[in-house]
């Protein structure tokens, strides 16, 4: 059975950004059960908004308003507690929630090394499984080494609309569908593709994973290798490095992977 960790090959830690849409924050906090199990120190955060975590998903939160004590309190507490979330205080406008830390705040915690890898949810979507990001986001850091790209495959075969598709306009712009269209494998590949789709403003050198999400039955399995499918067939002008088919809320979490570079 392969492993999150082994899928994403982050046997050697880093900074990880997930984008997109479609499980994300499930994804993540999976993800990150495996790292500490595992025996890996890690930390776990956002660039935007978060809900506050659940004990399942996070048993240690630290919240601070200052930022340079956030990093003080999670130095002092991440070899004991392995997994830690850290954020400020939630928006008044968004109850419930809580901010996340900048960019820079997230390049000086991976500096210090005392963690071994840094989870970041780095991307809205407001519950859709699929997106097209805003002119501002994603809000990836600087020292990102790998960026994983979401999509919820139960998009394929629904309509072009608000209800599944977040950012709708920007969606049509990239994929060249129009609003009510179906959603298709060729759309979807589009917009992970596309220089303004899903993965854009991942630093150069950064590897980039596709993670087509919720692919729980058999049906949803062979949707999500169309998407592979397709992208596969970009391989010899690639930027992506894996497309992983897999459930953030299931076990086994990867059911496989296809790798989409040559060599």
């Amino acid at each position: 059975m392969t492993t999150l960790i082994e899928a994403l090959q982050l046997e050697n830690g880093g900074v990880v950004s997930l984008v997109g849409a479609g499980g994300k924050t499930s994804l993540m906090f999976r993800l990150a059960a495996e790292l500490a199990e595992a025996g890996r120190r890690v930390i776990t955060t956002t660039t935007t908004k978060i809900l506050y975590p659940t004990a399942a998903q996070s048993r240690r939160v630290l919240v601070e308003a200052d930022p340079h004590r956030l990093l003080e309190r999670a130095v002092s507490a991440i070899e004991k507690h392995r997994h830690l979330t850290l954020a400020q205080p939630r928006p008044a406008a968004h109850p419930g929630k809580l901010t996340g830390l900048s960019p820079q705040l997230i390049d000086e915690l991976w500096a210090l090394g005392r963690c071994d890898c840094i989870l970041v949810e780095a991307d809205g979507a407001a519950g859709r499984p699929l997106k097209a990001p805003a002119d501002y986001e994603p809000v990836i850091c600087a020292s990102t080494t790998c960026v994983v790209g979401v999509v919820g495959v139960r998009v394929l075969g629904r309509p072009a609309t608000e209800e599944w598709v977040f950012r709708l306009e920007h969606f049509c712009r990239v994929t060249g569908l129009s609003a009510g269209d179906p959603v298709d494998p060729r759309a979807v590949a589009r917009v992970l593709l596309s220089p303004e789709g899903i993965f854009k403003g991942a630093p150069h050198g950064a590897r980039r994973a596709v993670f087509l999400n919720l692919a729980g039955d058999h049906r949803l399995s062979a949707t999500a290798r169309k998407i592979a499918n397709q992208l596969g067939r970009n391989r010899r002008r690639q930027p992506l490095w894996r497309a992983v088919i897999g459930n953030g809320l299931d076990t086994p979490a990867v059911l496989e992977y296809h790798d989409l570079v040559d060599g």
